[in-house]
């Protein structure tokens, strides 16, 4: 239950909110089960905020800080977070379907389980996130930085990834197939077992992947650079690989 008048603070506008909080910056904020979807809350400081169950679809978050935020199962379908500071934050279980997190920073942030699928994630800094089983299809994360972040088992069906860097991510199990990877920056990436069947992968950079008993039937790697990678076992029927850098690469037959 959230605090009624933490709560009426931030109703009332978010000058009034981010100058109570410079006040008393360590005061304890319990926004918990909130209901403030389709609030204009854009620029407010609600870093380190407890928003667990919080209601904040179709607000206006742009710019709003909510770094180390406990946002775990919060409804933000909708909502703009265009480059909002979410670096750390609890996002676990959160529904951010359709959500603009357009140059948001979620560093570092835990997005394992939420649904993320047809987000725009567009140049967006998640690396080391945590999006272990997260739903990202759809999802638009051209350009976006996710290098190191954990990527088990997560659903990135037609994804946009295009010039996205996934270097060193953890992508093992994931579904990744139909998703557009065009030079995208997969250096020593984990791909062990992944689904990417029919993926586009022209011109990405998979040098030092590790692509064993991954699924690439029918996938475009054409200027691919898989020099040094491991394609032991992997299912490469019908894939395309014109002009392909394949020089090291272990297991190709």
């Amino acid at each position: 239950m959230a605090n009624q008048v933490q709560l009426n603070v931030l109703q009332q506008s978010v000058a009034s909110w981010n100058g109570w909080r410079e006040v008393d910056p360590e005061v304890r904020l319990d926004l918990i089960g909130a209901d403030l979807h389709e609030a204009d809350l854009h620029g407010a400081d609600l870093s380190k905020a407890d928003l667990r169950g919080a209601n904040l679809s179709g607000a206006d978050l742009s710019g709003a800080y909510f770094y180390w935020a406990n946002l775990s199962g919060a409804d933000l379908h909708g909502a703009d977070l265009y480059w909002a500071d979410l670096r750390g934050a609890n996002l676990t279980g959160a529904n951010l379907s359709g959500a603009d997190l357009h140059g948001a920073d979620l560093s570092k942030a835990d997005l394992s389980g939420a649904d993320l699928s047809k987000a725009d994630l567009s140049w967006a800094n998640l690396s080391k996130a945590d999006l272990r089983r997260a739903d990202l299809r759809g999802a638009d994360l051209i350009g976006a930085n996710l290098r190191g972040a954990y990527l088990y088992g997560a659903d990135i069906r037609g994804a946009y990834l295009r010039w996205a860097d996934l270097s060193k991510a953890d992508l093992r199990g994931a579904d990744l197939s139909k998703a557009d990877l065009t030079g995208a920056d997969l250096r020593r990436a984990d791909l062990y077992g992944d689904d990417l069947s029919g993926a586009y992968l022209r011109w990405a950079d998979l040098s030092k992947a590790d692509l064993r008993w991954a699924n690439l039937s029918k996938a475009d790697l054409s200027g691919a650079d898989l020099t040094g990678a491991d394609l032991t076992g992997a299912d490469l029927r019908g894939a395309i690989l014109d002009k392909a850098n394949i020089s090291e690469a272990k297991g190709f037959i």
